[in-house]
């Protein structure tokens, strides 16, 4: 009898674990890039970003029902992967046909201003979101993000983390290409 207070808790936490490591390889993500969001299919949120200062414009729900296929990449002058992906992103806004829109995240206007200044500004609008509130409608998380949104406001793609030359290859033009053709 006292053996099982013993095998009976050993049992239980063995039952626990299983199902626990079950779940958790269901769920596994295998691509850092591919995280799931809720916002894949729907419009861009109707917020409307102000501009990050007077070189720019900002931008909102109209501007993403002009019958263009746009990307817009959250960044902010304090994230290293968004230095590591400048030099792609500025490829990638000399292809033609892409629009390419910016979206500060949770940064100073100056200190974003500092870090087009320095590597180059892709973006041909910049919204700003300061305190992050008007991020959390768009699900933003965290940086870099890019949305690929089609020429109905509606975000088609999302590639979270930095944007590299294969993803672009691989992931965005391809997608890009079939949203453009789309009536």
């Amino acid at each position: 009898m006292t053996r099982w207070i013993y095998i009976v808790p050993v049992l239980g936490f063995v039952v626990i674990a299983g199902f626990l490591f079950v779940g958790l390889q269901r769920a596994k993500v295998t691509e850092p890039n591919e995280l799931p969001s809720a916002l894949i299919g729907k419009p861009v949120p109707q917020t409307t970003l102000p501009p990050l200062d007077a070189q720019t414009q900002g931008f909102g729900p109209q501007d993403f029902t002009q019958g263009k296929v746009i990307l817009v990449n959250v960044f902010s002058s304090t994230c290293v992967p968004c230095r590591i992906e400048a030099p792609v992103l500025d490829r990638l806004a000399k292809m033609p046909g892409i629009t390419l829109y910016g979206f500060v995240w949770k940064d100073k206007a100056s200190n974003a201003r500092e870090f087009l200044d320095e590597l180059g500004n892709p973006f041909q609008r910049i919204g700003l979101d300061t305190s992050g509130r008007l991020g959390v409608e768009w699900g933003i998380y965290g940086w870099p993000a890019t949305y690929l949104i089609d020429k109905h406001g509606i975000i088609r793609d999302m590639v979270w983390g930095g944007v590299t030359d294969e993803i672009i290859k691989d992931r965005l033009l391809p997608q890009i290409e079939k949203l453009q053709q789309a009536s």
